[in-house]
């Protein structure tokens, strides 16, 4: 059975939260103190917060910086995951992935679509690995990020969640690369 393993201790990581807007400023970012709120109340550190406007360049030089730090575990963006013509975030992260992990979009279109039935097609919500950090691009709404934080997310990025989690493996995801960076939390 799934769960929370208590004789596993916790690890907390080091997290970053972008959001993709160009309307939204810190003050009025609901999805992304969303995302802040639930991070810390799960033990993590939110390390950096960021606005960044919908565009490929702007999000990848953001997602590069956060890739490279070593001080950055996780990346959790919101917004831009849509099928508007400013929304561009898969377009800008994807091709930064060294691995894909469309088992998240998967589930989280299922999560989706037990709470907004058939609209949850409209997401393009998808995540992957770079440079040993963990990426996750989540859509715009306040709403989408609670359950994708309450359902997948505080679970897999729990080391005490078993029968397996995100945060057992991160020692080794860039064994590949001789780095090192995942190495400091095992």
């Amino acid at each position: 059975m799934p769960g929370i393993d208590d004789s596993r201790g916790f690890i907390a990581l080091k997290i970053a939260v972008l959001t993709v807007s160009d309307t939204r400023d810190l003050a009025d970012d609901k999805s992304g103190a969303t995302l802040a709120g639930r991070i810390e109340a799960a033990g993590h550190t939110v390390v950096d917060r960021t606005i960044v406007t919908d565009d490929v360049e702007a999000i990848r030089a953001q997602m590069r910086r956060w890739i490279a730090d070593p001080g950055i575990d996780v990346v959790i963006s919101t917004g831009g995951t849509g099928f508007t013509g400013r929304d561009v975030t898969p377009e800008a992260v994807e091709p930064l992935f060294e691995k894909r992990m469309d088992g998240f979009a998967t589930l989280f279109l299922m999560v989706s679509h037990a709470k907004i039935g058939t609209s949850a097609i409209q997401t393009r919500a998808t995540a992957g690995v770079a440079g040993a950090t963990y990426i996750f691009c989540l859509p715009g709404s306040p709403g989408a990020c609670k359950d994708a934080w309450d359902e997948i997310l505080l679970h897999q990025l729990d080391y005490r969640y078993r029968p397996c989690n995100f945060v057992e493996i991160m020692p080794r995801l860039d064994e590949h690369l001789k780095r090192g960076k995942a190495r400091a939390l095992s």
